[in-house]
């Protein structure tokens, strides 16, 4: 099925914002090829039971959801010195070449319909390039988006035995007539022999919807490591991709999704191997609360030339409520014998005897409640090796718990 170019979206607009920053003709073809690709491509799949579309993406009227003239947003872009934190704007005027290098080069601007809408419309954006040799922490990129609907892009791109931190957050600040939609894409070119660890913590309003898709590719002997938070939002549609590109090259795909009222999580995890003696581990855990849903996607595809593969793979999702739902579909795609794989998930509530053994010490059920959601997700704070995510999901989870 494919989706109707909303009426509202003219070639005049995306000129515009073209030409508000200043951009060379050759990205301005990229957005218009976009638009003109709109009415042609599909929504991003989505998982499917019987009778069932988990995430109905075609019923949200994005024609109300997008002002693309009026987009307004606070962002703070800091880093060390020896690295460039620049916005999209200034790494246009000051590195066009890399910019023109590695735009689209690891998500298709194409790749679907909302891939596209964002590529035709991105207004916003960060790019980080560490240098050879160098070792950047503490790179931060705070957005608050303050308008209707805002295209937010981001671009890394590591050099040779090189090491950034980068957290980038995602917030909601002044408020709006009506709903929202924030998109956001995040290209990782990680050069050989270095390593990203890369965070991303959305806390949207909930009157937000959310379409984000961070992918990144791994050279030689790189490290390629995501951590990512998701607690705001109405309806958020997430993924976070690693392609194993070479040899000895790794990932960590760590999640965690915390959902109440009617809040949708439709969150994946996905690594391709394409060389040899990759690992990936790709852990997720989630909770839901009230009437939330959540459907989680995990894909460990090994090609048939990465020999000496090590895969792994675990969702869990806890149910604070019978109203709650959730599904998870993990898939192991293995086109190569040398390969050590695994995948598990499951999904269940509250385990009544660890309820029991607590009030029996005199513990109130909300409390005892409250303490075995936050023991869940020990397991994935334990594996956030940067300090202040791991503080900052922490507090975010203890909120959500004492409303």
């Amino acid at each position: 099925m494919s989706t109707q170019l909303h009426a509202n979206l003219t070639e005049e607009q995306v000129r515009e914002i073209s030409n508000r920053l200043d951009e060379p003709e050759w990205l301005l073809q990229q957005r218009l090829d976009a638009l003109g690709a709109l009415s042609e491509l599909d929504m991003p799949d989505v998982i499917r039971t019987p009778g069932r579309n988990w995430t109905n993406l075609y019923d949200l009227d994005f024609e109300s959801l997008v002002d693309p003239l009026n987009a307004a947003e606070e962002k703070d872009q800091v880093g060390p010195d020896e690295v460039e934190v620049m916005s999209i704007a200034e790494a246009l005027d000051d590195h066009e070449e890399l910019v023109r290098e590695h735009f689209g080069s690891v998500i298709d601007p194409q790749e679907n319909y909302l891939t596209a809408l964002q590529t035709a419309l991105f207004s916003t954006g960060t790019v980080v390039v560490v240098p050879d040799g160098v070792d950047a922490e503490d790179i931060t990129v705070r957005t608050r988006m303050n308008s209707r609907s805002l295209f937010n892009y981001t671009l890394v791109v590591t050099g040779k035995s090189s090491s950034a931190t980068i957290l980038e957050r995602q917030t909601t600040g002044d408020e709006v007539d009506g709903e929202r939609y924030y998109s956001g894409l995040v290209e990782i070119a990680a050069g050989e022999n270095s390593n990203v660890q890369y965070g991303s913590l959305q806390n949207l309003d909930e009157t937000s919807y959310d379409y984000t898709l961070k992918r990144g590719h791994a050279d030689t002997n790189a490290t390629l490591n995501w951590i990512e938070g998701n607690v705001g939002s109405r309806l958020t549609k997430s993924s976070v991709e690693t392609r194993l590109l070479g040899e000895g090259s790794e990932t960590h795909i760590v999640g965690a999704f915390f959902g109440h009222n009617d809040q949708h999580f439709d969150v994946a995890s996905r690594v391709w191997h394409e060389a040899e003696h990759t690992t990936a581990d790709l852990v997720t855990r989630g909770v839901l609360d009230d009437r939330a849903r959540s459907v989680y996607e995990g894909v460990q595809d090994v090609g048939r030339d990465a020999w000496n593969t090590s895969s792994y793979q675990r969702e869990n999702t806890l149910m604070l409520s019978d109203e709650s739902e959730a599904d998870a579909s993990p898939k192991l795609i293995i086109n190569n014998h040398d390969t050590e794989a695994s995948h598990a998930a499951s999904v269940g509530q509250v385990d009544e005897l660890d309820l029991f053994y607590m009030t029996s010490r005199g513990v109130s059920p909300r409390t005892a409640r409250n303490m075995l959601v936050e023991g869940f997700f020990v397991p994935v704070l334990e594996e956030i090796a940067v300090e202040e995510f791991r503080d900052d999901l922490s507090e975010l989870v203890a909120a959500r718990l004492r409303e």
